[in-house]
Order: C-alpha cells, then structure tokens, then sequence
C-alpha cells in the first residue's frame, strides 16, 4: 500500500470524528476501510444509553459496504480519542477483530492505528488475531 493511500484513509478516518456519538465515553473513534474495488466506507462509533447496542467505527465502516454487496477488503485506519482527536494509537476491539476475520484474509489484510499523517502503526489481521476463527474453520 502507498503512502498516499495511507495519507488518505488517515485523513478520512480522522474526519469521522466529527460524527462519532460518544456521550457516555466520551471517546470518540472514526474509521476508514478500504474494499478492494478501492472504495472507501466510512464508519464512526455509536453510543447507546444501554450500553451493549453501542456499534463501533469499525463494525459501522464494514455493515455499510456488506449492505452494499462489497464484501472483499484491504485495509482498515482507525483513530481515536477526547474532543474528536486522535490521542493514541486505538486498537480495535475483539468483536470488531472477528469481524475482520469474517470477511478479510487475516494473512494480507492491514489495520493501519493512527494518530496523524506522520505517527502510524500498520498490522496485519493476523498480528492482531492470533489463531483467529473464521469461514474456512467450517469447511
């Protein structure tokens, strides 16, 4: 992946901070997911007074491209923090990581951690799900 396709899912996923709803948290993450057609879809977090419906930025990026037939991806940045700005590096959680593994090959899809343009860390599914559980476990 080229620099400026890392700059550019940076940049996105930085700017879903804006519409991240986090009133509990108050943290606030954004995510930018990139299909193989190249298509970027978007996602932000979403609190819920119950707690459990809450859906990640990273749930939220994927149901939006499968509700939309794509179901083939790259890679994934995800930025996170106070005050809509990323302050560390967010990792994604375990849900979100199954998630992935439904639909990425954990071998060669990347999850980009971001704080900016210049601060990034790039993972693969793998790293980040050891021995992970997916479809081809049921073949």
């Amino acid at each position: 992946m080229d620099k400026k396709t890392i700059e550019k899912l940076i940049d996105t996923a930085i700017a879903q901070l804006d519409f991240s709803y986090a009133p509990y948290s108050g943290f606030n993450v954004g995510a930018a997911l990139l299909a193989k057609n190249q298509a970027v879809y978007t996602g932000c977090n979403i609190e819920n007074a119950a707690y459990t419906p809450t859906n990640c930025a990273e749930r939220t990026a994927f149901f939006k491209a499968v509700s939309e037939g794509v179901r083939d991806f790259e890679a994934i940045c995800i930025v996170g923090g106070k005050n809509q700005k990323p302050t560390g590096y967010t990792a994604p959680c375990g849900v979100c990581r199954q998630v992935m593994m439904e639909f990425c090959n954990p071998k060669t899809f990347k999850i980009i951690l971001a704080i900016d343009r210049e601060n990034y860390r790039i993972f693969t599914l793998e790293d980040m799900l050891p021995q992970g559980f997916g479809p081809a476990n049921l073949e």
